[in-house]
């Protein structure tokens, strides 16, 4: 019982609506600093991703501020630069350990947003080649003036084309939304057809 208990306070934690602004007040403050976020990426995703037991014992609130700080200082004091120890035991104190994740993705967003980088997903039928994937990245860099970040995946539903989400932004160049959006036009033009063909035939008001 004790472990669904903590496990669902981790993840009620991760899920707060607050958790981003409070992840990216943190995330400023590291990079302010002048925090190393390839030692910070390497500390979340080989250390903690890597030990399950290390990850909860650090992150589900079973030890108290002391306890996680001195956790802290034994694992991370002698291996880590003093800037990330300091950064781990800011969060210690204030109960934030198990957003590490969270506060590591808006590290990278802000130093990106520093940067004048900006990620792009691209999704494709097929994967890209190399020379497909340098074309869109300098069409993008034109376009939005920035340093584009590219993300690729395939879906073979697809058929073809490309569909590229640039912030918020989505451009669906894909096939398979080309004939969805020719379907439409199609049904539309023939339910147009039908009004017009009962209104032709329909007898005058007032006979």
């Amino acid at each position: 019982m004790a472990d669904v208990s903590e496990n669902a306070k981790v993840k009620s934690v991760l899920e707060d609506p607050s958790s981003q602004a409070i992840a990216h007040v943190y995330a400023v403050a590291y990079l302010d600093a002048s925090g190393d976020l390839e030692e910070f990426g390497s500390f979340v995703e080989d250390v903690l991703d890597s030990s399950a037991e290390f990850n909860h014992l650090l992150t589900s609130g079973l030890m108290n501020r002391d306890e996680s700080i001195a956790v802290i200082e034994r694992v991370v004091g002698t291996r880590g630069s003093s800037a990330f120890v300091n950064f781990l035991r800011v969060l210690a104190r204030h109960d934030r350990l198990a957003l590490l994740p969270v506060i590591l993705e808006a590290s990278r967003l802000e130093n990106e947003k520093r940067n004048n980088q900006q990620r792009v997903h691209v999704l494709s039928a097929q994967p890209l080649e190399d020379a497909a994937v340098e074309r869109v990245r300098n069409r993008i860099a034109d376009v939005f003036d920035c340093e584009p970040i590219i993300e690729t995946a395939s879906d073979p539903r697809l058929i073809g084309g490309l569909v590229i989400r640039v912030g918020n932004s989505v451009y669906d160049g894909s096939l398979r939304n080309r004939l969805n959006q020719l379907a439409k036009r199609m049904q539309q033009r023939s339910l147009h057809e039908i009004q017009s063909g009962r209104d032709r035939f329909s007898p005058p008001e007032g006979d």
